[in-house]
């Protein structure tokens, strides 16, 4: 029997419930309708326009046994995996830097996160004329006399993706390290203290109890940046556009083309149903490992 008086809890915090409706409405329509609406028709004919002519696998068929689909997953792996590891080294050594607490440390946070701020179109415009052989780094060292210096990663089709490694991480380094300067902040001083009396040296502290203290933000850095790498598209844009040929093309980059350029709509659809499950292979992990154990406590 109900306790007179009490409220339903249906209704606690109406008022907060109503002003977040718009945003459920938005993300159930565009987000989870959009997705299954990929899904449906990447299983069709479609060409310049949907169609409900459905053929099966046989878009998948067709992506998987494609060799330029096969070298956009190939970049996306190689870029991916050297990112998260090189950004995640070297954001968490700048995070422990300023964590000392050292002098004009806004302006050097400031300094390592302003790349952030770029979109990767600028990014992207900026590393292709340091990256041009013609004008970049490479003229410049040789104006001053050595002849011999070759600093051509953009025009090589085994170099290429190295360049676009290079601008991508000069532009997402900083802020995983903002992400790991607030997970250390967050560290009990008392564990320092603890540490220096037995006389642990300070590496082996952030190796063997800092770092499995902060596996909440490792984890969350590790899934905003993998599924933003998932997504890579207007950084190969600017800088290479997918060339030399297809050395340095990725997976978004095969949907656009298919979907504007070829009029492919279920080729395109695919991809993205196959960029979708990346994603997914990513998130859901995680946020059983975060809402689900909460839960279950």
């Amino acid at each position: 029997m109900a306790h007179a008086g009490k409220p339903n809890p249906l209704f606690r915090n109406l008022t907060a419930k109503v002003a977040t409706l718009p945003m459920v409405v938005t993300a159930l329509v565009v987000f989870v309708g959009c997705s299954l609406w990929t899904v449906v028709y990447s299983f069709t004919a479609s060409r310049s326009l949907p169609v409900n002519d459905f053929v099966g696998f046989k878009q998948y068929d067709r992506l998987f046994s494609t060799s330029r689909w096969d070298q956009a997953v190939g970049n996306l792996l190689i870029y991916g995996i050297l990112a998260l590891i090189i950004s995640f080294v070297v954001g968490f050594v700048l995070a422990a830097f300023l964590d000392q607490k050292i002098r004009w440390e806004d302006t050097f946070r400031t300094i390592y996160l302003y790349p952030f701020a770029l979109s990767f179109i600028v990014t992207g415009v900026v590393w292709q004329w340091i990256l041009d052989p013609g004008l970049g780094l490479q003229s410049a060292v040789r104006s001053l006399g050595w002849d011999s210096f070759t600093f051509n990663l953009i025009a090589s089709p085994k170099t290429v993706i190295y360049a676009l490694l290079i601008a991508g991480i000069w532009q997402g380094t900083g802020f995983v390290m903002v992400l790991m300067l607030a997970g250390l902040r967050g560290i009990d001083e008392d564990i320092w203290k603890a540490a220096r009396v037995d006389g642990i040296p300070a590496w082996k502290t952030y190796l063997m109890i800092i770092v499995p203290m902060m596996r909440g933000v490792m984890v969350t850095a590790l899934v905003i940046v993998a599924s933003g790498i998932v997504r890579l598209y207007d950084l190969v844009v600017a800088l290479t556009d997918g060339g030399p040929g297809f050395a340095s093309d990725v997976p978004a980059k095969y949907v656009f083309d298919h979907l504007f350029a070829r009029a492919n709509l279920g080729q395109a659809l695919a991809g993205s149903t196959m960029m979708l499950l990346s994603v997914l292979i990513i998130v859901v992990p995680w946020a059983y490992l975060e809402f689900g154990r909460k839960k279950g406590r």
